[in-house]
């Protein structure tokens, strides 16, 4: 199982799910499948101040698209459905 899932799962079993967090979550659920397609993966690390901190790794470590992917790609998507995000960063 995912690892990103199985937190999501047990922070639901502990009635201590945060409901932003769910919603970047699933967002993210549906923009990882082709993130890894290109050999890379995305982690929700954080979300503070409508600024949501994410992790970058696999083949998107040291890739010079990686931030355009970040931005206009993952960034985008997160805020069409998110109006309350304001950005997205690494971190």
């Amino acid at each position: 199982m995912d690892s990103d899932v199985k937190t999501l799962l047990e922070d639901k079993e502990a009635g201590t799910q945060d409901p932003l967090r769910a919603r970047v979550e699933k967002v993210l659920g549906e923009i990882r499948p082709y993130i890894q397609m290109d050999g890379g993966d995305i982690r929700l690390v954080d979300i503070k101040e409508g600024v949501v901190k994410v992790s970058l790794s696999g083949a998107c470590e040291g890739c010079a698209m990686a931030t355009m992917t970040l931005k206009a790609g993952v960034e985008q998507k997160i805020r069409q459905e998110i109006p309350e995000i304001v950005s997205v960063e690494t971190g």
